[in-house]
């Protein structure tokens, strides 16, 4: 009678070893491809199913939720600053959890206890070599060292990750600093048009559209590379690449109808390259983070705010197109790249920058700790 139950034991045995095995190795390839196409693949990946993006999806629409019951301002600002960090060293550690589970899968399918198997797969995946625990047999050592081997190359992969990941951050913030002088703090489409009256106005303004169609471009690469760096804030509550980027297709649009060809042409030519090129990369971005365009809850260039800015640009000296035929292609542009950026804008709970302010603000470089110290002294 004791024969017979082992005999019928013994395959539903054999059956587990294999169903973990399988396991096992389904674990490590799905960890392994995804980091191959998060870290070292320069291309968006369309597939809907990654862990990378089950990962993003499961903990940033809880963070965002819990970000909304802080008051707006700069404490909510700071609260989400740190999500894409925090994000980055959980979406490492949830790698290599999945890696070590893993190899002792697959060591437990060899021979041997779950809980031992799992904590010789985590001392050589991380090579603490500490040797309390040996592998028995031929193919648990070559596990072994195809984990340790796999550890060591995760460990430098990671190491060469980070400083990408913050050298593109730190290229992107340079140029949306240099944006605090020319266009405001936050920007905005009238101060930069206002900035850049007078003689050589037009011909400065050309080549500030200029550097940012390679901006948005790079922004465009970036972050379609490594989408994680949308999550991450600039240095200054009032700033983002996402405001900087719509302050750009405003810019542009307003350039689009309102500057004479043969007053600006050159202007108006880059004006239309740039827009263009930063309303692929909004585009681009929506489809990334499946944002679908939505029309804004408010109209932020109502018929008074242009006609109003109008006056005051021209005033200035800076003279725009008016007439029927420009409002409509004004709207025709916006409703090009809006849309998008409202998505984005919600999602990512960064604010858009207005068209025009009506109270003037001081710019970042205005300001310092101290002044506002005195001001409440």
């Amino acid at each position: 009678m004791q024969s017979a139950r082992s005999q019928t034991g013994r395959p539903y045995i054999e059956g587990m070893k294999w169903l973990t095995v399988v396991a096992g190795i389904a674990l490590l390839l799905v960890v392994l491809w995804d980091a191959f196409e998060t870290v070292v693949l320069p291309r968006r990946v369309n597939r809907r199913v990654r862990l990378t993006r089950l990962f993003y999806r499961a903990t940033w629409r809880p963070f965002a939720t819990s970000a909304r019951l802080v008051r707006r301002g700069n404490r909510r600002e700071a609260y989400l600053s740190f999500y894409g960090p925090l994000s980055l060293l959980f979406l490492l550690a949830l790698w290599a959890a999945g890696l070590v589970t893993g190899f002792g899968l697959l060591q437990y399918a060899i021979a041997g206890e779950l809980a031992t198997e799992l904590y010789m797969s985590g001392t050589t995946f991380f090579t603490l070599g500490l040797g309390d625990v040996a592998p028995h047999g031929a193919l648990a050592r070559l596990l072994t060292v195809v984990e340790s081997g796999l550890g060591f190359g995760f460990l430098a992969i990671v190491i060469g990750y980070f400083p990408v990941l913050y050298q593109a951050f730190s290229r992107r913030e340079v140029s949306i600093s240099l944006l605090d002088g020319r266009a405001g703090s936050p920007p905005s489409a009238g101060q930069l048009l206002h900035r850049h009256r007078g003689p050589g106005g037009l011909a400065a303004l050309e080549r500030l559209l200029g550097e940012w169609e390679r901006w948005s471009a790079e922004v465009l690469e970036t972050h379609l590379s490594y989408p994680l760096l949308a999550y991450f804030r600039s240095q200054h509550n009032n700033q983002s690449w996402l405001a900087a980027l719509t302050t750009v297709l405003d810019t542009s649009a307003l350039m689009m109808v309102g500057v004479d060809e043969e007053e600006g042409g050159e202007c108006a030519r880059q004006a239309r390259l740039t827009f263009a090129m930063a309303r692929h990369a909004v585009v681009d971005l929506a489809q990334v983070f499946r944002t679908a365009p939505r029309a804004p809850a408010a109209d932020r260039l109502p018929a008074p705010m242009l006609a109003q800015l109008r006056a005051e640009l021209a005033a200035a000296g800076f003279h725009l197109a008016e007439g029927a035929a420009v409002d409509a292609g004004l709207v025709k542009l916006r409703e090009m790249y809006e849309p998008y950026v409202e998505a984005l804008s919600r999602y990512l709970l960064q604010p858009l920058p207005a068209w025009h302010l009506d109270t003037p603000r001081r710019d970042n470089w205005q300001t310092s700790a101290w002044d506002r110290r005195r001001v409440s002294d």
